[in-house]
């Protein structure tokens, strides 16, 4: 990872991602969590105060140190229990069946192998365990969609390898775990990067 990546690209995400504005967002799309939770992406800890009280333990993966210090705060003030476990979503130092819940927001967007990396989700999760995501991906809207394949390879160099035109059912469905709900809508902002996949999709 180099430097702007490790330094400058968490400092971003934590300004653009987990503000106040933002957390409404993360709190609808977590309210399904419980018990020991993975969150791939943890980043700077936005989804720390949305967590419900049936939250009992989170497993943090992310490869930034930065972002790691910048959620100290939000660690010291959850009632959860925090503990980073690796740095690579696409493979994960857990037993099959360890986890409860999985949790990914605006992070398959940049993982490079992210149907891989879901794969590895529905290794972890318990027999019926859900992934709950909130992401930004592909829109269906014709001409958004050139716009967001025109920009992809701008957005992947500038933005630590986020991809813009990702279909995140697809990726999920690929990783091999049905979805149940996928809400999609638009979120204030520039539009290649404001459509938006919200859902849960369950281990078999």
């Amino acid at each position: 990872m180099g430097w702007y990546a490790e330094h400058v690209v968490p400092r971003v995400v934590d300004v653009m991602c987990a503000n106040a504005r933002m957390l409404p967002l993360r709190q609808r799309a977590l309210a399904q969590a419980a018990g020991t939770v993975l969150e791939l992406g943890f980043g700077s800890g936005g989804n720390l105060p949305a967590y419900p009280d049936t939250v009992t333990r989170v497993l943090a993966v992310d490869p930034s140190l930065v972002g790691r210090r910048l959620a100290q705060d939000r660690i010291a003030a959850a009632r959860a229990d925090v503990q980073f476990v690796d740095v690579d979503g696409q493979e994960l130092p857990l037993e099959d069946g360890s986890v409860d819940t999985a949790v990914t927001t605006w992070t398959l967007c940049t993982i490079p192998d992210a149907v891989q990396a879901v794969a590895e989700v529905r290794r972890a999760l318990r027999p019926g365990g859900r992934l709950l995501f909130l992401e930004h991906g592909l829109s269906p809207d014709a001409r958004t969609a050139r716009w967001q394949h025109r920009l992809d390879p701008v957005q992947q160099r500038i933005a630590g390898g986020c991809h813009l035109d990702r279909d995140i059912r697809a990726v999920i469905e690929s990783g091999g775990m049905p979805i149940e709900r996928c809400d999609n809508f638009s979120i204030a902002g520039p539009g290649p990067w404001s459509y938006m996949y919200a859902g849960a999709a369950r281990a078999t």
